[in-house]
């Protein structure tokens, strides 16, 4: 098979790990033999091969279908992201040119309903499967190997709801509710008003009725509506793990919606998984596993990115960013055992075995994506022009930036003065 010889010849040149392949016709081991990170591949269908022609898309359907299995998937996609980032430099140019011949998914409303249906439509009761009692699809805060995914969960709920100050006459509106939870929380603990917009059926349906078993509809309104089209002004607003279903196109139109949706003082926090700045180009116009297979449409900023579209077209200022990366490997562990732990109810509610591994191997490569950090998950707090602070978010501000690494401290350094809003 011509595939199979040329890719042999391409993975021997792997150093970042060694790669064992176990084929019915005999072994092969590639990378070096002391390498830190080792996975033994089997491949029990030759369209394996044929399917790394396709990149990480191809990678993923072949696994989906059977074609292939890892002892450890999480140490394979490790094994790639090292790889990978190596090799940044030799794809920029491709990529570039890449970016603008291709035609990509955009989101305009029409496509961003259609994108999410894709992902969050498929069933509450699914996603119940793997999340925990609070069904919050986000990064959560573990403090310990003990903590639990509820405990990370609310102590990163919590968390959000300290950094914005929260008070009982806080009106907070939310771009992307999930199935409820932050809003439950902040109405719950902080006696806020919340109105939170989803662009998800499913998702408005089951956080409607947490609402109202809460007994809280007199302080949250959930809506069906995309962040465009949310008007009126509130002291503060919450985005989390949204802005990477905005596409790239659309990063400047988001921003400037937020600061419009704010009061003069108010307050906005993101919480968003994003791409290593030097890596952005390339992989923003990629057809990859992803966005592809999993989120459609999907895109990952940069933290520049995220600075240069808060300057271009707000008048708002970073006050703060946390690199909370170092959870989220733990978060997915979680999420990954729950989902094959209840494998025959997730069969039972319509998931079949290839759907059921292409999840499997999202988690794995989400974990493997962040524990080498080639992803990371910061919360990024910003502030309009009459916003003072409080004494709680200056300390807080003084021990980020003395703790804070040289990517964290730049993005926080490197935002202007607010001027004049646009």
């Amino acid at each position: 098979m011509i595939a199979r010889t040329l890719l042999s010849a391409l993975l021997g040149r792997v150093r970042a790990g060694r790669i064992e392949l176990v084929e019915p016709d005999g072994r092969r081991a590639l990378g070096p033999p002391d390498a830190e990170l080792q996975a033994t591949i089997h491949v029990h269908d030759p369209s394996f091969w044929r399917s790394l022609l396709r990149g990480s898309r191809g990678l993923g359907e072949s696994y989906a279908a059977g074609a292939w299995d890892c002892d450890d998937l999480v140490r394979l996609v490790r094994i790639a992201a090292r790889e990978v980032t190596r090799l940044d430099r030799l794809r920029a140019p491709l990529a570039s040119l890449r970016n603008r011949l291709t035609r990509v998914p955009r989101n305009s409303r029409a496509g961003a309903r259609r994108h999410i249906g894709a992902h969050y439509d498929l069933g509450n009761e699914l996603f119940a499967l793997f999340l925990d009692d609070t069904m919050t699809y986000s990064c959560g805060i573990f403090e310990n190997g003990e903590t639990s995914l509820r405990e990370a969960q609310e102590a990163k709920l919590d968390l959000v709801c300290r950094k914005l100050e929260l008070r009982p006459d806080d009106h907070l509106v939310e771009i992307g509710s999930g199935w409820g939870s932050l809003a439950l929380h902040a109405a719950g603990n902080y006696g806020c008003r919340v109105t939170t917009a989803t662009i998800s059926p499913a998702q408005l349906e089951l956080a409607t009725a947490r609402v109202r078993e809460a007994g809280l509809e007199d302080r949250v309104d959930v809506v069906l509506r995309d962040y465009r089209d949310l008007r009126g002004r509130h002291s503060k607003l919450a985005s989390i793990e949204m802005i990477e279903a905005v596409g790239w196109q659309y990063f400047d139109t988001f921003f400037a919606r937020c600061s419009r949706l704010l009061e003069p003082d108010g307050l906005m926090l993101v919480q968003a998984i994003t791409i290593d700045d030097a890596a952005y180009e390339i992989e923003k116009g990629a057809r990859s596993f992803a966005n592809e297979l999993i989120f459609p449409g999907g895109c990952l900023p940069s933290q520049e990115v995220i600075r240069h579209a808060t300057d271009r077209v707000t008048d708002m200022r970073i006050l703060d960013v946390e690199d909370i990366t170092a959870s989220y490997p733990q978060t997915l562990r979680h999420w990954r055992e729950n989902w094959l732990a209840a494998a025959g109810q997730a069969e039972r509610l319509g998931a079949d075995r290839r759907f059921r591994r292409l999840f499997e191997l999202y988690f794995a490569w989400s974990e493997g994506g962040f524990t080498e950090r080639r992803i990371q998950d910061v919360q990024v707090l910003f502030a309009k022009p009459a916003y003072r602070g409080s004494r709680v978010n200056m300390e807080r501000e003084t021990a980020s930036k003395s703790a804070a690494g040289p990517r964290e401290a730049s993005l926080a350094s490197a935002s202007r003065p607010p001027g004049p809003s646009t």
